[in-house]
């Protein structure tokens, strides 16, 4: 069989990736959109569709994968309302404004929400989720910028156009592009506790970010240990390349770390579950000298007890992580296009938008057989 070549690959590719639906490009006056209304509601609605600037785009959001910092948004009414949410964002390019050479429409991307200024104090230290220009979200649906993703079209503004959108290749799907914003959280996270081949690390909790966690923990050449109440998610773990996956309720885990790690402890312990009694465990785990690193402590105002001897006398660690680095785009990217973290394997659950509350519940009060909730606009 004769293959297409050059421009017809291209467009066949993109209309395959459309369904051959030619009235995806045919952007409406009006969309649907799961607006958040205050603490604990969501109501789907219809809005207008976003207008674009010149050097702006407009995307047909096909993924948007729920994530646990909205869900506490949601939840605890940490923000004011009307606010559309979702940012972990990959669809298609339904229109460019004049000014954008980099994508056209037909394009199959997926989108970071926040990008930094790359040149204040907080962005010389690579401490970019400090920076202020950080801070605005680059990505909005209507309403306060919020990310967008829980509505059928997003609005991409000229900074997230320039330096946060990244083209998906035509052999990964809308859904795998999707987690490129997590992993990217997660690589991050790896770097601030300066991880180095050959340790071992402890992470708390195999859900969805930690089973992310977890697999690029092994990319970066350490041993990991896996821990969580689920034996699903302990299997899982341990298909997806954990060295060992524990139950804390049943497990020793004090000489299972020690018995790899010549009982010294494990040299860095990631706390990605919103478990207070966890940190006071990943303390106990890491040797003398080694690291607690806080993943999922983002609710303001939260109160944890620790040992404070144990960090000045034992001279443990105890760091934190949060959202990504524009330096690990490219990264992120590699491990999930050519596979070596598989994200298809922690897709459980997809819903409809007018589903969206559903989801967010099964997110936050997960079963033994949920892992990632997408939403699928």
């Amino acid at each position: 069989m004769v293959q297409p070549h050059g421009s017809a690959l291209m467009t066949n590719a993109k209309a395959a990736a459309q369904d051959s639906d030619v009235s995806a490009f045919m952007v409406p006056a009006e969309m649907r959109a799961a607006i958040y209304r205050g603490r604990g509601k969501i109501d789907l609605e219809r809005v207008p569709v976003p207008k674009i600037l010149d050097s702006e785009l407009l995307l047909r959001v096909s993924s948007c994968g729920v994530c646990g910092t909205d869900i506490k948004k949601i939840e605890h009414g940490l923000v004011p309302p009307p606010r559309i949410f979702g940012h972990e964002m990959a669809g298609t390019v339904v229109q460019a404004g004049r000014r954008v050479k980099k994508f056209a429409v037909g394009d199959r991307v997926a989108v970071h929400h926040h990008i930094p200024c790359r040149r204040c104090f907080y962005c010389r230290r690579r401490l970019f989720s400090q920076c202020e220009f950080y801070l605005r979200t680059g990505t909005t649906a209507g309403f306060e910028p919020a990310g967008g993703g829980f509505a059928e079209y997003v609005r991409v503004m000229d900074w997230i156009v320039e330096d946060g959108t990244v083209p998906i290749p035509d052999d990964v799907s809308f859904d795998e592009a999707s987690f490129l914003e997590p992993l990217n959280t997660c690589l991050k996270a790896l770097e601030t506790g300066e991880l180095e081949p050959g340790e071992v690390v402890v992470i708390f909790g195999q859900g969805p970010v930690g089973l992310l966690m977890m697999q690029a923990a092994k990319c970066e050449g350490a041993r990991v240990v896996g821990l969580d109440l689920m034996e699903t998610r302990l299997k899982i773990s341990r298909e997806l390349g954990g060295d060992l996956a524990l139950n804390p309720k049943t497990d020793n885990l004090s000489a299972a770390v020690g018995d790899i790690t010549e009982g010294r402890g494990a040299d860095m312990a990631i706390v990605a579950t919103a478990d207070p009694a966890a940190i006071e465990s990943a303390q106990n785990l890491v040797r003398r000298g080694g690291r607690v690193l806080l993943f999922a402590q983002t609710v303001p105002g939260e109160r944890i007890s620790v040992d404070a001897s144990r960090i000045c006398v034992q001279e443990k660690r105890l760091i934190g992580s949060y959202s990504a680095s524009v330096e690990l785009q490219e990264r992120a990217a590699h491990l999930i296009f050519t596979g070596k973290v598989n994200v298809a394997r922690l897709i459980t659950h997809r819903f409809a938008l007018d589903l969206l509350p559903e989801g967010i519940h099964l997110a936050s009060h997960p079963s033994e057989d949920s892992l990632k909730v997408i939403v699928q606009p």
